[in-house]
């Protein structure tokens, strides 16, 4: 995608910026964790770029369940994050739609020990996954059809992201679909990768999703929000250093696993944040194959709300289809 140079995303939130006569609308984000999908928002933060936009943003560490609750309560404003948990809300009843997404590509390895030479062979073996239904989980289950191994050829097994590795050195799994950082511990103790996940299955990974009343009633709020991910964004790919601190700092990483993770950085954020059909499709696919809204033909307008990331994203410069 094309996108403008470090000092022209500057000069333009700069210019972009709303006087300093407009309320400053203090905002409450809920976010999951401090990972790799929440970069955006994070720098964000870090670097004043809601402050650019009048925002005062505070981030609530909080789990997805509770994070709808939360959201339909109105004690917070905004979900970062889009996934099976936020769309399987909103097809539950949950009146939000999907703003923006970090990426459009996950980052997921298949990883096994170096024994195993093919995804054949583990047909009949256990893969650990973050929790059955999930991400993790559905995305996987996507990438191994398409590689040949249905969902029966195998045993999807949940276990905690921070036990994933020792699990797979126990031998308790035979493998582990792996995010960052996890990825890259596993592959310093010797795993190796069998299958990049997100290199085939277009899906949302991270972004913002907000109550249909709040797209409504706030839409100057939600280009502003919008506005300062996709910069923060942009920043990013253009200002390693930068970056790098903020993913040891708040990630809490060594320097050897930030370079690792900027690395995805570079070749999983290169978009315009606009949730695609084809992603949302897919997490929808997903919902389905577990029996959930299988009666329902569902259109992307029901889950998704484009329009501001798209404004956003010409304004900035990228090139929008």
């Amino acid at each position: 995608m094309k996108r403008l140079s470090f000092f022209f995303i500057l000069l333009f939130f700069s210019a972009a910026a709303p006087s300093h006569a407009q309320e400053r609308r203090k905002i409450r984000v809920s976010n999951a964790n401090f990972s790799f999908t929440a970069l955006p928002l994070v720098a964000a933060r870090e670097w004043r770029l809601f402050e650019q936009q009048n925002l005062e943003v505070e981030i609530i560490l909080m789990r997805s369940f509770a994070a709808a609750a939360a959201l339909a309560s109105g004690d917070i404003d905004y979900v970062s994050g889009i996934g099976p948990a936020s769309v399987g809300a909103t097809l539950s009843g949950l009146d939000t739609r999907a703003l923006w997404s970090s990426t459009n590509k996950i980052a997921y390895w298949l990883m096994a020990p170096a024994k195993f030479k093919s995804l054949a062979e583990l047909k009949g073996k256990k893969i650990g996954v973050t929790g059955l239904g999930g991400t993790s989980h559905v995305a996987l289950a996507a990438a191994l059809e398409k590689s040949g191994l249905r969902a029966k050829d195998y045993a999807a097994v949940s276990i905690p992201n921070a036990q994933l590795v020792e699990a797979l050195e126990s031998g308790f799994i035979d493998a582990a679909s792996l995010n960052p950082p996890t990825m890259f511990f596993a592959e310093r103790r010797g795993f190796k990768r069998l299958l990049d996940i997100g290199a085939l299955v277009e899906m949302p990974s991270g972004g913002m999703t907000a109550l249909l009343k709040t797209i409504r009633n706030r839409p100057d709020e939600v280009k502003r929000v919008i506005r300062a991910l996709q910069i923060a964004k942009g920043v990013m790919l253009k200002s390693r250093e930068k970056t790098l601190d903020v993913i040891i700092r708040m990630l809490k990483m060594d320097k050897e696993t930030a370079a690792d993770t900027y690395k995805l950085v570079e070749s999983n954020f290169n978009d315009t944040g606009i949730p695609t059909p084809e992603g949302m499709g897919n997490i929808i696919k997903a919902l389905k194959a577990e029996g959930r809204f299988t009666d329902r033909n569902i259109a992307y307008e029901e889950v998704a709300e484009p329009k501001f990331a798209i404004e956003v994203a010409r304004e900035l410069g990228y090139k929008v289809p």
